[in-house]
């Protein structure tokens, strides 16, 4: 498994040493100060974006997980930072799953993850009542032969887990045909944030 507790523990401390990875950052810098009450992150890993979000002013933090491999480290990571009672953590697929609306939706590194990208962000427009946000790989060549070599270890290695690179007009269509607009954009070396509101 690649999402296992092992990856989380490199998480955390990556976390610890050097913060949030830029297009994480960026994601926060939006949605810091715009009023945002609640937050639904899907794939939110040990939580570590959720933190930033509830020292800033998010009141409550849902997270839906695929893989059970976090949930230790995350839980313990949230009481740590005394947010426990701030913090629900489910695990299930986003796009079949029971989850609450809020706020912001946010998917930080997960549209890469999941292969069918029209289902995974039409979930989470509709439960999102201001904003999306998602971070996701440059498309061109570039970041195409990024993903392609990362599939290719990971199936040396013998691990099923398999990365995508989407096209970033097919990514804002899917969200766009649920009644989001699309209101930030940043493209950094390799990944790149896209930020939508509802009208």
């Amino acid at each position: 498994m690649v999402f296992d507790e092992r990856q989380a523990r490199r998480d955390l401390k990556r976390w610890r040493t050097k913060g949030l990875a830029g297009d994480a950052r960026e994601a926060v810098e939006f949605l810091a100060g715009k009023g945002v009450a609640s937050l639904l992150e899907i794939g939110g890993g040990i939580g570590a974006v959720q933190i930033e979000l509830l020292r800033r002013g998010v009141e409550r933090a849902t997270n839906v997980e695929l893989s059970p491999g976090y949930e230790e480290v995350a839980r313990a990571l949230a009481r740590e930072e005394g947010l426990a009672e701030r913090v629900e953590r489910l695990l299930g697929d986003a796009v079949t799953a029971e989850l609450p609306d809020a706020d912001a939706v946010l998917l930080t590194r997960v549209v890469c993850c999941y292969p069918d990208y029209e289902a995974l962000l039409g979930a989470s427009a509709r439960h999102a009542r201001r904003f999306l946000v998602f971070t996701f790989p440059r498309s061109g060549v570039g970041a195409s032969a990024a993903v392609w070599v990362a599939n290719l270890l990971l199936r040396l290695r013998g691990r099923d887990f398999r990365a995508y690179a989407h096209p970033r007009d097919g990514l804002v269509g899917a969200a766009e045909r649920h009644g989001l607009r699309l209101v930030h954009e940043r493209r950094a070396l390799l990944w790149q944030t896209a930020a939508f509101m509802r009208p």
